[in-house]
């Protein structure tokens, strides 16, 4: 897309998905639609500090989120500990960001609340289902996305990373999860040393849906957004996955490392885990 002077919408939307669109044209680039159409994820920080008052702020606009039945099913872990951090980042060594970042916090579906709850009111609790799993792990997930908007919205730089759960027992008992809470997703916080990355996203052609579910052309609209990906955002050789299973793949697109990173066994521990969080996901 060609820089404009008075960016739209329109122009973000472009951006993001690397097609054109009428759609916002006549809505200037500003406010939160245009921070979210212009989200990076942050891998470098300045070493400023995010000041106590910045961090509590943001946090309150997070735990504002809708919430399943009013359960606010969330709990928040900040990590300010030097070594637990350390420990912490030894479990994924491969994102150094997670010890280098000015903070960095921990998001958790937390069901023990409400089974505390029926236990303190001597009520019965008969759903420890699959269900109240999922509800705590979305609470967690709507949470730490409203934590990113509002982070990225006074010019703080944020960094999910799902990669906690790899070895999730190991990040439970470090932060001393207790039955009922599980992490769901780390979050690295500070401000941007750089400008970051704008990924291309899939097309709404393939993620959107009106009346049912149609995925009659995902081949075709597939191979469009790779070719289109590929051309912006291009692979390196070294960064190809699993090259000694299947060599190195020209064009290597974003649907080929996609099938190639989940060809990998990964958190098959999970499961067990949660069971053994209390939770019999009947």
């Amino acid at each position: 897309m060609t820089a404009t002077l008075n960016p739209n919408i329109a122009d973000l939307i472009e951006q993001r998905f690397g097609l054109p669109g009428s759609a916002g044209r006549d809505m200037p680039a500003t406010g939160t639609i245009a921070g979210m159409l212009s989200h990076r994820s942050t891998r470098r920080f300045t070493p400023q500090a995010v000041s106590a008052e910045t961090l509590e702020v943001v946090l309150a606009a997070a735990l504002s989120s809708p919430a399943k039945s009013d359960l606010q099913q969330a709990s928040i872990v900040i990590v300010r500990d030097a070594a637990q951090r350390a420990a912490l980042n030894a479990l994924v060594p491969s994102m150094p960001w997670i010890a280098n970042a000015p903070e960095f916090l921990v998001f958790c579906g937390d069901n023990r609340r409400m089974r505390r709850i029926a236990l303190l009111r001597g009520k019965p609790f008969p759903n420890d289902t699959l269900d109240m799993f999922m509800n705590s792990a979305v609470d967690a997930g709507i949470v730490m996305q409203a934590f990113v908007i509002a982070a990225e919205s006074i010019g703080l730089g944020c960094c999910p990373i799902s990669l906690i759960r790899n070895q999730v027992e190991r990040a439970s008992e470090l932060l001393r999860l207790p039955a009922g809470v599980f992490p769901v997703a780390g979050l690295c916080v500070g401000y941007p040393a750089d400008s970051g990355r704008l990924s291309m996203r899939l097309p709404p052609s393939i993620t959107v849906h009106v009346d049912h579910y149609d995925g009659s052309d995902f081949d075709a609209e597939l191979a469009a957004y790779d070719a289109r990906r590929a051309l912006r955002e291009p692979t390196a050789p070294e960064k190809q996955r699993e090259v000694e299973r299947f060599g190195h793949a020209e064009p290597y697109t974003w649907s080929e490392d996609k099938a190639r990173q989940y060809c990998v066994p990964e958190r098959h521990s999970f499961g067990p885990y949660v069971r053994a969080q209390d939770f019999a996901l009947k």
